[in-house]
């Protein structure tokens, strides 16, 4: 009996030294972006800034869209995943001067936000929809 009771407080010390781990990780990472860069401004905070500059360039569709692409996300991490790639898609369309957030500056701003490993989902996605995705091929083989 107090052999099998030992080995369960070794079992649950290992699980909880894991566990602080996993979660030490992930909040270091997040301390890492929010450190400020050489312009005073962190990543997070150029993501911020880049969503509130564009949210009113976002209509009913498009929202939907963004919201189909981050459907493979897991639920816990959806919200900072959805944030990410409308950040890069709101700079994009900044960049181009946009006056709406169109199918391009999605296309091309979810390729940018994302993984690699992500363009599979995308590409799958858009091939559903129909959609012509021949001229972000470049951007596709580039990351």
């Amino acid at each position: 009996m107090s052999e099998t009771v030992g080995y369960l407080i070794i079992l649950w010390g290992l699980i909880m030294i894991g566990l602080l781990g996993i979660g030490g990780f992930f909040m270091f990472r997040k301390f890492l972006k929010k450190l400020p860069k050489d312009d005073g401004k962190s990543i997070i905070d150029w993501e911020e800034y880049y969503v509130e500059q564009t949210l009113h360039m976002w209509g009913k569709d498009e929202k939907a869209l963004l919201n189909e692409l981050v459907e493979p996300v897991p639920q816990l991490f959806r919200d900072v995943a959805k944030q990410k790639i409308a950040a890069k898609i709101g700079e994009v369309a900044l960049q181009k001067k946009l006056k709406k957030i169109t199918l391009d500056a999605i296309i091309e701003g979810y390729i940018l936000a994302t993984p690699k490993r992500d363009h599979k989902f995308l590409i799958k996605r858009l091939n559903e929809k129909n959609i012509d995705f021949s001229s972000y091929e470049h951007l596709l083989e580039k990351q």
